[in-house]
């Protein structure tokens, strides 16, 4: 999948869009924090600050754009909020780690289901082609927020 401006310029013309100049900067957040998972009003804050007429509706729309386009993973983490995220195809998706506390989100890379895939496709005769998983719980700042209250 995209990984460039260029090639997201390329993906947009071919669908019959054009990588607006609002477009590119909002984009350029996601090739520029790697793999941070971030929220509508999270890029917005950050895009705001070198950017200040773009509004948030542009925001949203861009990421829903980008996301029907499948340059980004939309996630819902059941915080109220969309998250996103550099959709990298031909890759199963990382797993989530998410703090209860303060919300944060956190991609664990290791993919320790292969095997138990494999079970579930060869008994259920079902072909499996990606699956994601949530771990709910306290992150490492929280549990030491909470230590020395």
């Amino acid at each position: 999948m995209p990984l460039s401006i260029n090639e997201v310029k390329k993906l947009l013309r071919a669908k019959e869009y054009k990588l607006t100049p609002q477009r590119q900067i909002i984009m350029q957040v996601f090739l520029d924090i790697g793999d941070q998972h971030l929220s509508a009003e999270d890029v917005y804050q950050i895009v705001k600050q070198k950017h200040p007429d773009i509004g948030l509706a542009t925001v949203y729309r861009t990421l829903d754009l980008l996301s029907d386009l499948e340059v980004l993973r939309k996630m819902d983490f059941g915080d109220g909020r969309s998250r996103f995220e550099l959709n990298t195809a031909g890759t199963h998706q990382h797993h989530h780690l998410i703090c209860l506390e303060c919300g944060a989100v956190e991609g664990f890379d290791d993919d320790l289901l292969d095997g138990l895939e494999q079970v579930i496709a060869a008994k259920s005769k079902f072909k499996i082609v990606d699956h994601q998983l949530k771990f709910y719980g306290y992150c490492q700042a929280c549990r030491k927020q909470e230590a020395h209250d």
